[in-house]
């Protein structure tokens, strides 16, 4: 058998040194990178560039030296017209280009929000098989990217809640109603008539009874039980005030109520709609409220972060307003030194009837007049609740309300019971964001009645689950004056919402009028609207004969 044929390699020997010579054809154009022997070679398997992918894991697989050499280093050709200056100076960005700390905090949230990992993911899924590693990687990111959302995802504006929440008017829009003017509640907040002066005192109805002081010692562990209080509170329209009716023979010509007064002064704080009725006639302007209105009703967080439900369970909107309004009916009258002598007015109370049976409640009525210049005088009723004799023996008037607890667990606010002896002031603060609105009018309505003193009774109910029965935890005295500056209370700006009112209902022609809430609509409405009654639509008759007369 014939043995193997064995050819011997060619072996070019470098005669200069080591390594390859120029001989060596076969790799003469192949690109060689230069490696280190602790190099680890983790990216030969990298076929999709996302496993590390991680920026902390860039330096790991990176070569210890001959970094730029090779085939990754800049070869210069030697025809110089091929090279070309760069300016590498960043240019500085606009305004509209750069972001704050803030704005990319924002940004960065946002991201996480709409899935940042989502690209991430999507070269995750396929029909291969995934390493241990990949799920993983995959399996924190998941659990990172569900932190983030428990974290972020529910820290949204408030109000962008409450501008998206569509509540239901408080009148039903008919048909045959025209829409006159629309004004947004930005431009009321500009609006500032600085130049009312001090009030003239026009008359002063009903009597008065004397507060009783010992409630101001009342404490979480001495509480008192709130009693019902038999007794009779009236609350007339404007046009049916019999005072009104005499004073708008002879002296202004705009009329109104406090309540309603401070529900357009405040309006801008206002979240649950409202409606309230304008009548004209010749040069006078009354502003009025329907029968079932809601301007005399109270609210119970209407500026919250979360508002109460508007279903019907006890814990509702419309039952926790009646609620309210039940607590500080017999709240008021509770608190005074009842079935003694009363501070009496030369005028008696105008509303009571001879046929009512229940005692009238402790109120007194002030007729006031404000010039708001350019001819226009405003004539309006208000109102005080008792009287108590000062530190250096003055007759001071005061205004009595009444703040209520229903379930602080639900409400977001804080238990009164553990907080209110020791930390009243983050109570009240809590209160002023939950009941802006209702805190507001209540401190313009002292404001206009010029009372001295302002009263708040924290009352909380026995037992969270049942809104029958309520007790009094302390209570809280404030200037009028002072609270109101506490609460950001522009007076001013409330004067300048009345003037404009009053300018435009004045440059329309005799009718009746209704302006509504959210935005500020204008309607001009029939006059034979709202009128339930027949006396009514005879008053409107008798007061247009007036007006012949007098013309």
């Amino acid at each position: 058998m014939p043995g193997a044929h064995f050819d011997a390699p060619l072996v070019v020997e470098n005669l200069d040194g080591w390594g390859p010579t120029d001989d060596t054809f076969q790799y003469k154009d192949m690109p060689y990178q230069p490696y280190s022997k602790s190099d680890q070679l983790g990216k030969v398997a990298d076929w999709t560039g996302t496993v590390y992918g991680d920026k902390r894991f860039n330096a790991r697989y990176r070569p210890q030296f001959g970094v730029g050499a090779g085939m990754y280093q800049y070869i210069h050709e030697e025809d110089e017209n091929t090279f070309q200056l760069v300016d590498s100076t960043r240019l500085p960005k606009p305004a509209y280009q750069k972001r704050t700390r803030f704005q990319q905090n924002r940004f960065r949230q946002q991201q996480m929000q709409n899935g940042r990992f989502g690209s991430m993911q999507k070269s995750f899924a396929g029909t291969q098989k995934k390493s241990k590693t990949m799920k993983n990687l995959e399996m924190d990111q998941m659990r990172q990217m569900r932190k983030w959302q428990k974290q972020y995802g529910n820290r949204t504006d408030p109000r962008q809640h409450q501008q998206a929440k569509q509540r239901e008017p408080s009148v039903r829009v008919r048909e045959d109603w025209q829409v006159i003017e629309e004004i947004p509640f930005t431009s009321l907040a500009k609006f500032s008539l600085p130049t009312v002066g001090e009030p003239e005192e026009l008359s002063v109805w009903g009597s008065l009874e004397y507060y009783d002081k010992r409630y101001d010692r009342i404490a979480t562990k001495t509480e008192k039980k709130l009693t019902m209080v038999n007794r009779l509170i009236h609350k007339i329209t404007t046009t049916k005030d019999p005072v009104i009716r005499q004073i708008c023979k002879t002296r202004g010509n705009v009329f109104a109520t406090d309540a309603i007064v401070s529900t357009l002064m405040c309006c801008t704080r206002s979240v649950y709609p409202w409606d309230i009725v304008v009548d004209k006639l010749g040069t006078r302007l009354f502003f009025d409220k329907r029968e079932d209105s809601t301007i005399d009703m109270l609210t119970v967080n209407e500026t919250a972060n979360e508002p109460p439900p508007e279903d019907g369970t006890m814990d509702s909107a419309k039952n926790l307003g009646m609620e309210a309004v039940f607590i500080n009916h017999n709240f008021a009258q509770q608190v005074l030194k009842m079935n003694e002598e009363r501070y009496k007015f030369p005028n008696p109370n105008p509303f009571i009837q001879s046929d009512e049976e229940n005692e009238a409640a402790s109120v007194a009525y002030r007729y006031r007049a404000w010039d708001l210049g350019n001819n226009q005088v405003i004539v309006i009723r208000c109102e005080q609740d008792c009287v108590q004799t000062g530190p250096n023996g003055e007759i001071q008037f005061v205004n009595i309300k009444a703040l209520n607890e229903w379930n602080p667990k639900v409400s977001g606010g804080l238990d009164w019971r553990t907080k209110l002896d020791m930390q009243r002031g983050a109570v009240l603060a809590s209160e002023l964001r939950n009941n802006g609105f209702k805190l507001a009018k209540w401190t313009t309505c002292a404001i206009l009645a010029g009372s001295d003193q302002m009263k708040f009774g924290y009352v909380s109910r026995q037992n969270f689950k049942d809104a029958s029965r309520h007790t009094i935890l302390g209570m809280q005295n404030f200037k009028p004056q002072e609270f109101a500056t506490q609460m950001a209370l522009n007076i001013d700006n409330g004067w300048g919402i009345m003037r404009v009112l009053v300018d435009f209902f004045m440059n329309k022609p005799d009718g009746r009028y209704l302006i509504t809430k959210d935005p500020m609509k204008i309607y001009s409405v029939p006059e034979n609207s709202f009128d339930s009654e027949e006396d009514t639509s005879d008053d409107d008759n008798d007061r247009q004969q007036q007006d012949q007369q007098q013309k």
